[in-house]
């Protein structure tokens, strides 16, 4: 997939997807001078681990006939100060799954924390990914 970014203004950046034409804007933080009104890249990286592992789930969950009839979680970014990079994500997850016996709930945390996010990120990034099923 590609992806055409530009510059619209300082700190900022726009990006559309190539193949759908949604448009996607970044902002640099506050703390790092700038304006925050959209996600960070790094925002981006954290909510992309938990939607990633939020697909993986729907995905197996279909594949194995169970339904899900709900999930939320909340991400939790941490930062170090030097150098400046994620140092943690913490990943709060709960799924409501209709049917399905432990094995199956086993295998579907197994399979989600095995998303391709989450393979993709260096090993010194610490990766907390709780997964509750309801």
């Amino acid at each position: 997939m590609k992806y055409a970014l530009t510059y619209p203004q300082p700190l900022r950046t726009q990006a559309v997807h190539e193949g759908n034409r949604q448009i996607l804007l970044t902002d640099a933080p506050t703390d790092n001078g700038g304006l925050g009104e959209a996600y960070s890249p790094t925002d981006l990286v954290a909510v992309g681990l938990a939607s990633c592992v939020m697909t993986i789930l729907g995905l197996r969950a279909k594949k194995r006939s169970l339904e899900i009839r709900g999930m939320t979680a909340m991400v939790e970014k941490q930062m170090s100060p030097q150098p400046r990079r994620i140092a943690r994500i913490s990943v709060g997850l709960t799924v409501e799954l209709l049917g399905g016996d432990d094995q199956d709930r086993e295998w579907l945390r197994e399979e989600a924390l095995a998303c391709p996010v989450g393979l993709s990120l260096h090993p010194d990034l610490a990766q907390d990914v709780t997964i509750t099923f309801a």
